[in-house]
């Protein structure tokens, strides 16, 4: 069991940096940010390595490897968010292959995998619930194009794409596992900022066709999700954070006709955060392995965004 003297450091404090460190709470050793008037020290070299167990890693993209390599190589387990996207696909084997090396964890913060009505997707499409799967769409928008103009660091490359983007690619992951994800087709679009603030990725997965479309420019914070296969059909309207957040199961009914509905809502503060830090926590208690397989695809699919 981990005890109290687990002690980690957050880096970076900005918007989700400030998340961690306080779902952190009392194991949370220290704070590092550029901006001194944000943390407690201004580099990590400020602090000695035997002080502390894991890092939040919350940092700008462009940072992120030599961080890594470094805290690895110092034996540090580390969390690190969303997504890990450098120049090749070899330096996400070089990290995994130093953390495994060191015995330590390195994981990347998906937290919309700890959505509840997430985990009970993937639940219901295990079961086959919904029989041959047809079609999924999924849309995620926030209204940040304005924030994202202000950083320059933000406002670039794949934009929305790989911010928002990466999160449904990696929920597709989540939710069927090792099957084949392509991406035949994208546009993007950049309306009000440098780096697209607007895009549709489509494709399939073996014989589904999904649609996923990630926004900037949505007023109103949303996120919703269609499943819909021969015998049902399964839907994500919102999430906890933007709540109330529910999904429905619509079961079909032959040869045509309303279908018997079932819908579960959920009024409740965010529970990702925390749970994706005790995960974090259960992963390095139980000694498992590093590994960044779903870094890999995910990188794969965004790379060929670029093309």
């Amino acid at each position: 069991m981990i005890t109290s003297s687990f002690k980690v450091i957050v880096v970076g404090m900005g918007v989700q940096g400030a998340k961690r460190a306080q779902v952190a709470n009392n194991e949370l050793f220290a704070t590092v940010d550029i901006d001194k008037t944000k943390a407690d020290y201004t580099s990590l070299e400020e602090i000695e390595d035997s002080l502390y167990n894991a890092v939040l890693l919350c940092t700008p993209d462009n940072i992120k490897f030599e961080l890594l390599k470094n805290l690895l190589n110092k034996k540090k387990h580390v969390l690190v968010e969303k997504p890990l996207y450098f120049n090749s696909l070899e330096q996400i084997i070089e990290l995994e292959k130093i953390a495994k090396k060191n015995k330590v964890i390195l994981y990347t913060a998906y937290n919309h995998r700890f959505e509840p009505h997430f985990m009970q997707m993937k639940s219901i499409l295990k079961k086959n619930e919904l029989g041959k799967i047809f079609r999924l769409r999924m849309f995620y928008g926030n209204g940040t194009s304005g924030l994202v103009k202000q950083s320059s660091w933000r406002d670039s490359g794949l934009g929305v794409i790989l911010d928002i983007g990466s999160h449904l690619i990696d929920t597709l992951i989540y939710w069927f596992e090792d099957k084949n994800i392509k991406i035949e087709e994208f546009n993007s679009f950049c309306f009000e900022n440098l780096s697209p603030d607007h895009a549709i990725l489509k494709g399939k997965i073996e014989n589904i066709f999904i649609e996923l479309e990630v926004s900037l420019l949505s007023w109103r914070n949303d996120f919703n999700c269609d499943i819909v296969g021969n015998n049902a059909s399964a839907h994500i309207s919102s999430l906890c954070k933007w709540g109330p957040s529910k999904l429905i199961k619509r079961t079909r009914v032959f040869p045509s006709g309303r279908p018997d509905e079932e819908i579960m809502t959920l009024v409740q503060k965010d529970p990702t955060w925390k749970n994706e830090y005790l995960h974090f926590k259960e992963l390095i208690k139980n000694k498992h392995e590093t590994d960044l397989s779903a870094d890999k695809n995910i990188f794969n699919i965004l790379s060929k965004c670029m093309l």
